[in-house]
């Protein structure tokens, strides 16, 4: 086997947490046709119970201990310098130091970066057939940020829009292929990084669909008499707090004034104050860490993903969407998605369609609704033949013949 260096922001493990999810698969694929060579930041203490796990994947490895406190304040010094502070957060000389000995001594000739953060570790090696799978267009999601926030905040996330989309740019134009996690944020790119347009292409993301099933047995996790309206994801995490706030405040009180027995349960690790501070209002429950989020999916009437502010695909509503669930979702939430709203969900643009579509779908479950999203994910996204295309782009390859077999896809489960 040839040896490879893969290059992730954070532990890629466990493999069905949130923005993980992705890049385990990917070292999963990887290591089955490539010596990996993994260099990666751990950021929370409970991660490092997964190195071994993850060391079994590959030839070598080096974890990089990452004190998000610190990390914060040392990116500060990017103001000074005129220069993304996403790159000061990540830089590390000790894991500098490995990737030029382990690019030296293992003769890399192939460099995997995940994230647009981890470009600066394989900067130095031009000759090596470079990928990066920036995942999401990061600077639009700062300047969306900015948009969204008051002074001096609105002033920091602007400057980062600005400078890491620079930053982006210059990634791009130095690698063999730059990929996304969707079409429309690869066409994104395409219109804020032109000079790199032909070089820009993207893979969907994959779920696990025996994982993610609806045939298996799981404990009822809501008490006896409660119709549960659930929202899955990270919740120190902005977007999905402005979206649970959003939907507690201005979509919820429709929905109790006719369905009293609803509860709208927030699932995820680490919710904010703001987020806390829900439960106070009626009809919100907010479970904080769950060991398994499936039986929450499993036994609620529907899932939402009222997102004001995304990038990239949400693994959130795939993941319900495998689980046969009816999802409501906002247009932010879908975009990226190759779902048909109406067939496979139902879309709202505002706090009136929401509440609407969760009383309707509340008074007449649609099981075949639920059955089509599932097909959809089962047609689209298996992470083996998506994956399949990034390996093609690690050998010299061009995108023309991946994308092209992906279009070939959509128009069959069309």
């Amino acid at each position: 086997m040839e040896n490879l260096l893969l290059l992730t922001h954070r532990i890629p493990f466990p493999p069905n947490k949130g923005d993980k999810i992705r890049s385990y698969h990917l070292l999963k694929h990887l290591a089955q046709h490539y010596r990996v060579h993994l260099g990666t930041f751990v950021d929370d203490a409970e991660d490092w119970q997964y190195l071994p796990k993850v060391q079994a994947l590959c030839a070598s490895s080096h974890f990089a201990r990452l004190s998000p406190p610190l990390a914060r304040l040392r990116s500060l010094r990017a103001l000074l310098l005129n220069r993304t502070l996403s790159l000061d957060y990540y830089n590390d000389g000790g894991l500098h130091a490995w990737v030029k000995e382990t690019v030296k001594a293992q003769g890399i000739g192939r460099i995997l970066v995940f994230s647009s953060a981890m470009a600066q570790y394989a900067e130095a090696y031009p000759d090596a057939q470079r990928v990066i799978d920036f995942v999401d267009v990061d600077s639009d999601k700062w300047r969306q940020y900015a948009e969204k926030k008051s002074w001096p905040m609105s002033w920091l996330y602007r400057h980062e829009a600005r400078q890491l989309l620079r930053y982006e740019r210059k990634v791009a134009a130095a690698c063999g292929a730059s990929l996304f996690v969707s079409q429309p944020e690869a066409a994104l790119f395409r219109q804020l990084a032109p000079e790199s347009a032909a070089r820009i292409g993207h893979f969907n993301n994959g779920v696990d669909t025996e994982y993610f099933s609806p045939a298996r047995d799981y404990e009822n996790p809501y008490p006896a008499g409660q119709r549960a309206i659930v929202f899955t994801g990270a919740m120190d995490y902005w977007p999905n707090v402005d979206a649970v706030q959003w939907f507690a405040r201005e979509v919820l009180p429709g929905v109790l004034a006719l369905h009293p027995d609803t509860v709208f349960t927030i699932v995820g690790a680490r919710p904010a104050p703001e987020v806390q501070q829900l439960q106070a209002l009626p009809g919100v429950r907010v479970t904080g860490t769950v060991p398994d989020v499936r039986p929450y999916v499993a036994h609620a009437a529907l899932a939402v993903a009222p997102l004001r502010v995304a990038r990239g695909v949400q693994n959130k509503v795939l993941e319900a969407m495998a689980m046969g669930k009816t999802v409501i979702v906002s247009p932010q939430a879908l975009e990226g998605i190759r779902a048909e709203a109406g067939r496979d969900l139902l879309l709202a643009n505002d706090a009136a369609q929401f509440a609407a579509g969760i009383v309707q779908a509340l008074a007449q479950p649609d099981a075949e609704l639920g059955r089509r999203a599932r097909d959809r994910v089962e047609t689209l996204y298996g992470w083996a033949s998506n994956l399949a295309q990034v390996e093609t782009l690690l050998e010299g390859n061009s995108l023309s013949a991946m994308q092209a077999a992906e279009n070939n896809t959509v128009q069959d489960a069309a």
